[in-house]
């Protein structure tokens, strides 16, 4: 098996920049191409409920999970520090996933939009239950009440796996519902092709992508002393 390769650049610094420039993008986005946010339903604001649904979920399954799945690599202190601390941050992904999920959900119903008819809201979905039924298993077999040696290490594989898996999925999702937005809003002409906002939402979406890049390297490469946190280790 051929081995992980090494990493001589700070990619973990590269990560968290490019982690706070796809949430700072998508933010930018929101505000300042389609109005900014909002979750009421009168009639001046029902666009805007549809933007907290893209800021939340990249915020979420992408900055936020990325910081995550990385926290046993980047986090000083003792284990299950790094533990709680990869935990949390999933957790408050989570939540701002069920608040994103529940804005574009009320968006389709005030205007009157079918549900789950595209290729985005099928991964979406799918990404979203399979990050939920990862969490709630790691808790319960990694945290509490927690599983015997032997079972967290059998599941310890497969719990990484699953744990890229699932960020890659996040990736192709956003990347896959900036397109979907993007030509939406050319077909019916609210931007040209190669408008201003088209190559913003292009170049976020191409930010994701080699951000995705950066956190896999992240994760698979060897650190000094991190090492066998992800491999072999079941604490």
């Amino acid at each position: 098996m051929a081995a992980a390769p090494a990493v001589r650049i700070p990619v973990f610094g590269l990560v968290r920049l490019l982690g706070l420039a796809a949430a700072a993008g998508i933010l930018f986005w929101a505000v300042h191409y389609r109005g900014g946010m909002a979750l009421s339903t009168n009639e001046e604001s029902k666009l805007s409920i549809f933007n907290v649904h893209p800021v939340l979920m990249l915020i979420g399954l992408v900055a936020l999970n990325g910081e995550a799945l990385l926290a046993y690599k980047t986090v000083p202190g003792t284990k299950k520090l790094k533990k709680l601390v990869h935990l949390a941050l999933q957790f408050f992904a989570m939540f701002l996933c069920i608040i994103g999920l529940w804005a574009v959900w009320k968006f389709h119903d005030e205007r009157k939009i079918d549900h789950l008819y595209t290729l985005h809201s099928w991964l979406g979905l799918t990404c979203i239950i399979f990050f939920s039924l990862q969490w709630a298993t790691g808790f319960w077999t990694f945290w509490y009440p927690g599983g015997s040696r032997s079972g967290r290490a059998s599941l310890l594989p497969w719990h990484v796996f699953f744990g890229i898996f699932i960020y890659v999925l996040a990736i192709a999702t956003s990347v896959s519902g900036l397109l979907e937005k993007s030509i939406f809003m050319q077909s019916t002409k609210m931007i040209g092709r190669f408008s201003t906002e088209a190559m913003f939402m292009n170049s976020l979406g191409m930010l994701l992508v080699v951000l995705g890049a950066l956190v896999i390297l992240a994760i698979v490469s060897p650190g000094p002393g991190k090492i066998d946190t992800y491999r072999g280790s079941s604490e």
